[in-house]
């Protein structure tokens, strides 16, 4: 990254995220977009995003980028398990026009969840609705076996590079 951004360019980024019931928190990951990402504003990442550095798409691939999270699971921000913390800008837009919505505010938020496993990364209000089905089942549904189960499977995915 400091190579392809320069020696003064940061390696983790945070960014703001809405957890528990409804309350924002800082999540951290390792910088994989360009420092001028967001120059036009906020939007979702999409399959050949140009904004992803070379880096990034090896630290997205295995997932890397989202290791220093590991420090938000530690603070008590997230879990291991449970629906991935969404930004506050699409968080309430969502909850405005997406019936349930809200509900995956219920739990903890997860480095992984049942809907990372059973759906392809989202980019759209559309992919938002597909992906709550998948939360509102896990929320329904949790347990340790589960919990194991997608713990289990997200390693297969990490070790082998299966995402994206």
């Amino acid at each position: 990254m400091k190579l392809e951004d320069g020696i003064s360019s940061p390696i983790l980024y945070s960014q703001q995220r809405i957890g528990l019931k409804g309350k924002p928190f800082k999540i951290y990951k390792f910088r994989s977009m360009s420092l001028d990402a967001e120059k036009d504003g906020i939007k979702w990442a999409e399959k050949a995003d140009p904004r992803i550095t070379r880096v990034g798409h090896y630290l997205r691939k295995y997932r890397i980028d989202e290791l220093p999270q590991l420090f938000n699971v530690f603070r008590g921000d997230m879990c291991f398990v449970g629906p991935r913390p969404e930004r506050p800008h699409f968080s309430e837009q969502f909850e405005e026009s997406i019936p349930y919505y809200n509900h995956r505010h219920n739990v903890k938020p997860g480095l992984t969840g049942w809907a990372q496993l059973k759906y392809p990364y989202g980019c759209g209000k559309e992919d938002a609705i597909e992906k709550l089905k998948f939360d509102l089942y896990y929320i329904k549904h949790r347990s340790f076996i589960l919990d194991l189960l997608i713990l289990v499977r997200t390693s297969e995915i990490v070790l082998f590079g299966k995402g994206r």
